[in-house]
């Protein structure tokens, strides 16, 4: 079974959430490739599909939920299941009831499930712009995944996808 694990990143930080979907996955026996929505033009060829986005103000960049919108009958037929990053601190926040609206996704694509998981914050990475909401929003610099927790959520998806 061929999966396709994309996910939308600004700072590279939700694509390591899913290189590490696709890693586990692989480990499970399952084959994976890990793109970015962009660069994802057809999904024939793939089984199944783990689509996220690094979210910002409550919403998934632009090329995740553009993925949805030019691929929404193809995933429709598909196993699929979401991912957000993005809360931050401990504990996280916003809250995970805060931290993104992603009913319209699920619906679109008839997700199995969606998962949130801890982003990173790196001050150094980021732009101007992004620098002065940090700062007003006083929020804290680290990396909040949590990697036992995303590597078990993909053995999950592994073991769905597993031939009865």
């Amino acid at each position: 079974m061929r999966v396709l694990v994309a996910a939308a990143s600004r700072h590279g930080a939700t694509s390591e959430i899913g290189e590490t979907i696709a890693e586990a996955l692989r480990e499970h026996g399952l084959e994976a490739d890990a793109k970015p929505p962009e660069e994802v033009h057809d999904l024939a060829g793939y089984d199944a599909v783990v689509l996220g986005s690094a979210v910002y103000v409550g919403k998934w960049l632009d090329p995740a939920r553009d993925l949805v919108e030019r691929r929404a009958d193809e995933l429709c037929t598909k196993p699929v299941w979401l991912f957000s990053s993005g809360p931050i601190g401990e504990p996280l926040r916003p809250s995970p009831e805060d931290a993104v609206d992603v009913e319209s996704l699920v619906s679109a694509t008839r997700a199995r499930g969606h998962r949130l998981f801890g982003g990173k914050l790196d001050k150094g990475r980021l732009g101007f712009g992004e620098k002065a909401v940090v700062l007003a929003f006083r929020a804290p610099e680290g990396d909040f995944r949590d990697w036992d927790e995303i590597r078990s959520w993909a053995a999950e998806i592994a073991a769905a996808l597993a031939p009865a």
